[in-house]
């Protein structure tokens, strides 16, 4: 079995499209979305609506409740004016979207379960950096197969209790390149496979400082930091 790995979508609707362009190509046996829909980028509904069409197995990472419950203060300022923004333009089906989503899953596969998470099993809003990763946070999952986002760094990390891996960011990638990122877990096999994927860019940051948002998360996306 396998499952497209996707996180931190951050309403980049160019980004989400030509990955799911990727996953169509892939065919994976089903999509995982490990938080962070919303935030940053101007197409809130537009990502929303198409999670849903898709019936992706997704759970809501830290902007996403930002989004729903008003609560910035954890937030750099960057971060909190992208959630101001975005519950100014969330519609109610995005909300109520976000609201019946779960900040943690798993299921069991005939390979073993699969654990996901926003941050980590320990706290929601855990940074689990790929060069600070070990084995308690698989033995604190309980599974063989964990799912993490919210550093926008890709990761695969293999310990003999288990798998520990990031997909890195759709939306807004951090580890220095500007392609979107997304994975494909393969269970049977124990692998993830990290994939890239171009988009515009331009038409993105072009949009973001339309809307009012601030151009530096323009800027950011063309460096991929």
């Amino acid at each position: 079995m396998r499952l497209a790995v996707l996180s931190d979508v951050h309403s980049n609707l160019p980004a989400l499209q030509a990955v799911l362009a990727d996953v169509d190509r892939i065919a994976p046996d089903g999509i995982w979305v490990a938080g962070d829909l919303v935030g940053y980028n101007p197409w809130p509904n537009e990502v929303l609506e198409i999670l849903r069409e898709r019936h992706v197995r997704a759970i809501r990472g830290n902007h996403d409740r930002g989004a729903i419950g008003g609560d910035t203060s954890w937030f750099n300022e960057l971060a909190a004016e992208g959630v101001r923004w975005t519950r100014i333009h969330l519609a109610p089906a995005g909300v109520g979207y976000l609201k019946d989503l779960e900040d943690r899953t798993r299921g069991t596969m005939p390979e073993g379960v699969v654990a996901m998470y926003h941050g980590s099993p320990r706290n929601d809003d855990e940074y689990v950096f790929p060069w600070a990763a070990d084995e308690s946070i698989i033995r604190a999952a309980g599974a063989p197969f964990v799912i993490l986002g919210h550093t926008h760094l890709p990761m695969v990390n293999r310990f003999r209790s288990g798998l520990l891996v990031n997909p890195g960011s759709v939306g807004q990638p951090r580890d220095g390149n500007a392609r979107a990122a997304w994975g494909v877990l393969d269970l049977t096999m124990h692998s993830f496979e990290v994939r890239r994927v171009p988009y515009d860019v331009d038409t993105v940051a072009s949009e973001i400082r339309k809307a009012g948002l601030p151009h530096e998360l323009a800027d950011r996306l063309y460096g991929g930091v």
